[in-house]
């Protein structure tokens, strides 16, 4: 089979206001990125803020192994299903980052013939969305540095400046600078840091943001560093919050796209879900839900991170009520659960299966813990087993879950006709009692132990000196209401990723905590997880190239 590039390359797409006309959205609405990607007009969300919302359905999977998942691909397979159906649905996903897009992940417009395009300008410069977030960080940095500099009337103490600057590439030495060196003029010496333009707080408060004024006041109230009594300095204090807003004014506006079969996607923000909270923007999602009947979403990587933050904190920011998730799954990725070598995934072995299914099992107890109906699908590959297919289903069904295969890879939309239909009947026959996992009212503490033992399965949390300093302090300026955003890795429910499976007997430990209180949530950093990605040893990079006639190649 083709690569997904060529794929890609070879679609017939059309021009992006025949995209908007499905959706009713008129010309003057749409600000034109060249002839296949548009930007959604202020004007038109507020115009259509008063229509009933569609029906919001999650996609979300179990934790990522080497054997892949194929979260993406379903979601966009998902949504051009339901357009065969005759159904008025859209897509909305995040935006790739370039630090796994050039690292080993890839971008993230799906794959096969199930896939978000034009495929190269969404996993490099976009519409400049992330290049405004970027620019917006460092514009702090360098006020907060310069105020310093200045005269330093706010008495910021410089062992205290806790904003970080930012980049969107995985570039492991810069995780941890100095900076000021040189003479008097080139400012006072400090360690500093750097974050992925992913991980950064604007990213956050972007996606989270209802408005310009809602961005404005959540960017005012960035904690930026303490003074010398101990008290927050804010970019408000700095006088930052209206030169980051204009920088900002373009990217606040959600993004126009298509899938290869021409479904409309809105793809807009991208935070991680390991080291952030893994969900597009609220104003791409109320936006989508207001146009169409139905809207296709997902989280970050595993159920047990993307999925609680969409539910824990996206959801209850919002006051979005999601009526139905889609886990997906692979044989292939239980079976790697279950102890199988990448090399030997494709022969059958149920016994591995049993073992590993464990994995599948928890995530569906931790989504029925949230009051939504499940839907399991299994991402269909050519060495999937009927035995294999056959047990996971029975699985599902004894656990009161429906389940359906996804073709979506090879086939498009057709291969996700029977998911789409699974999901249609459990829309109107299993209704959504949907609940946050924990109160706003209990304590952070109390929150991420609740997060740890009920979706992670530990027996409990640990904290280092400094992030019990730190839990004190948030709780002090009054922000312990805030809900908790918790960095983990990605590759185990625990936060070592060495343990596949359903791993047991562990705690876990909270090395540092700091609050973003634009975002309005608390961040509690586990593990060896860094907010600053590194590079492999042979990165994605090294086969991504352009020919003489501007056709790039190696992008996956």
């Amino acid at each position: 089979m083709k690569s997904d590039i060529e794929i890609a390359q070879e679609a017939k797409m059309v021009h992006i206001r025949e995209v908007a006309e499905k959706l009713a959205i008129q010309e003057e609405d749409l600000e034109l990125y060249g002839r296949y990607k548009a930007k959604l007009s202020d004007e038109l969300m507020k115009r259509i803020e008063d229509r009933p919302d569609g029906k919001l359905i999650l996609v979300t999977a179990i934790n990522p192994t080497p054997a892949g998942e194929g979260k993406t691909t379903t979601s966009v397979g998902l949504g051009e299903a339901f357009g065969k159906l005759g159904k008025k649905a859209v897509i909305a996903l995040r935006e790739p980052s370039l630090g796994p897009c050039f690292g080993v992940k890839g971008g993230a417009a799906g794959g096969g013939y199930a896939q978000v395009v034009p495929m190269e300008d969404l996993n490099l410069h976009f519409t400049g969305d992330f290049h405004a977030i970027t620019s917006a960080n460092n514009l702090l940095a360098a006020l907060l540095d310069n105020h310093i500099q200045q005269g330093n009337e706010l008495r910021i103490d410089p062992r205290q400046v806790i904003w970080k600057r930012c980049m969107d590439m995985n570039d492991r030495v810069l995780r941890n600078i100095v900076v000021g060196l040189g003479n008097k003029m080139d400012g006072m010496v400090r360690e500093d840091h750097f974050v992925i333009t992913v991980a950064s707080e604007i990213m956050a408060i972007l996606c989270l943001s209802d408005d310009m004024h809602d961005l404005k006041r959540r960017l005012g109230k960035i904690i930026v560093a303490y003074n010398f009594e101990g008290s927050p300095v804010t970019a408000d204090d700095l006088g930052a919050t209206g030169a980051m807003a204009a920088l900002l004014k373009d990217a606040l506006k959600p993004n126009l796209i298509q899938t290869l079969e021409h479904t409309p996607a809105i793809v807009h923000g991208g935070p991680f879900a390991n080291i952030a909270h893994g969900c597009n923007s609220v104003r791409a999602t109320k936006t989508a839900l207001k146009l169409a009947d139905y809207v296709i979403t997902e989280a970050g990587f595993g159920a047990d991170l993307g999925a609680e933050k969409f539910f824990d904190i996206k959801c209850r920011k919002a006051g979005l009520f999601p009526d139905a998730v889609v886990l997906v799954a692979t044989v292939r990725a239980l079976k790697y659960n279950g102890g199988v070598p990448k090399s030997d995934l494709g022969t059958e072995n149920l016994k591995a299966l049993k073992k590993g299914i464990v994995n599948l099992e928890k995530h569906i107890e931790n989504l029925q813990k949230y009051g939504v109906p499940v839907v399991v699908t299994l991402n269909s590959f050519v060495t999937d087993t009927s035995a294999e297919i056959g047990y996971i289903e029975r699985f599902c069904e004894e656990r009161n879950c429906e389940f359906a295969l996804s073709k979506v890879w090879e086939q498009g939309g057709e291969g996700g006709i029977a998911l789409a239909e699974k999901i249609l009947w459990t829309l109107e026959h299993r209704e959504s009692h949907f609940r946050p996992l924990y109160e706003d009212s209990i304590p952070l503490e109390e929150k991420i132990e609740t997060i740890a033992k009920e979706i992670y399965g530990a027996d409990g949390v640990t904290y280092s000196a400094a992030a019990q300093k730190e839990l004190k302090r948030i709780a002090g300026l009054g922000m312990s209401t805030f809900p908790v955003c918790i960095a983990k890795t990605q590759y185990s429910l625990s936060d070592d990723q060495t343990k596949l499976g359903r791993p047991s007997g562990f705690v876990v430990n909270v090395r540092e905590v700091y609050v973003s209180a634009g975002a309005e949530f608390v961040v509690a950093v586990t593990g060896a997880i860094t907010t600053m990605p590194g590079l492999s040893k042979s990165p994605a990079a090294y086969s991504i190239d352009v020919g003489d006639d501007g056709v790039i190649t190696g992008l996956f």
